[in-house]
């Protein structure tokens, strides 16, 4: 994952110099901080798949100790999948209108991250589901279906990070003042 072109740049000229070049610094820090927690929940995934014994594992769970595989995906899946949903609920009823009224410009725009966020929030649905389905069955299948849904969230989601930093990234640097309250 490279790091967008507004990161470098801010980062050259020294600290943000207007309330939008901050805004869109620290919404680029989340967006980073998305992408290490995406990649670390995909990595417990593709460990659960790959299977320990499945006795072990089960009494992991069961026991819900934190150094089971499937429990640390279950607990990281859902602290994940609710943070994303914060994230984008916020963007959608502050962000998203501020940028309307600033820049009418990105209608279009804007409805295209807010399709984003629906399927986006479809994908962390489906992941938190199949990450507590764990807790009653540990089979191949079941860590198949999480393996799938992170990795149909990973994909949606990464695409839309960078669409919405490109898309969005210039407009809200202009800003002044914040149009958000």
């Amino acid at each position: 994952m490279s790091t967008p072109p507004e990161r470098a740049a801010i980062g050259d000229q020294g600290p943000p110099a207007t309330p939008g070049e901050q805004l869109f610094e620290h919404l680029l820090e989340i967006h980073a901080m998305l992408r290490r927690e995406l990649a670390t929940v995909r990595d417990l995934a593709s460990r659960a798949a790959a299977g320990a014994e499945a006795g072990a594992v089960r009494d992991e769970v069961r026991s819900l100790q934190s150094t089971s595989p499937l429990w640390r995906l279950r607990i990281n899946c859902l602290y994940y999948c609710r943070f994303v949903h914060g994230h984008h609920t916020l963007e959608d009823h502050q962000l998203f209108p501020a940028l309307r009224r600033s820049d009418p410009a990105l209608g279009a725009t804007v409805d295209r991250l807010e399709d984003d966020h629906r399927r986006v929030a479809e994908h962390t649905d489906e992941t938190e589901a199949a990450a507590e389905a764990l807790v009653a069955d540990e089979s191949l299948e079941a860590r198949r279906r999480v393996v799938a849904a992170l990795t149909a969230l990973a994909d949606d989601l990464l695409a839309h990070l960078e669409f919405e930093e490109h898309a969005i990234g210039p407009a809200m640097r202009a800003w002044r003042e914040l149009p958000i309250g």
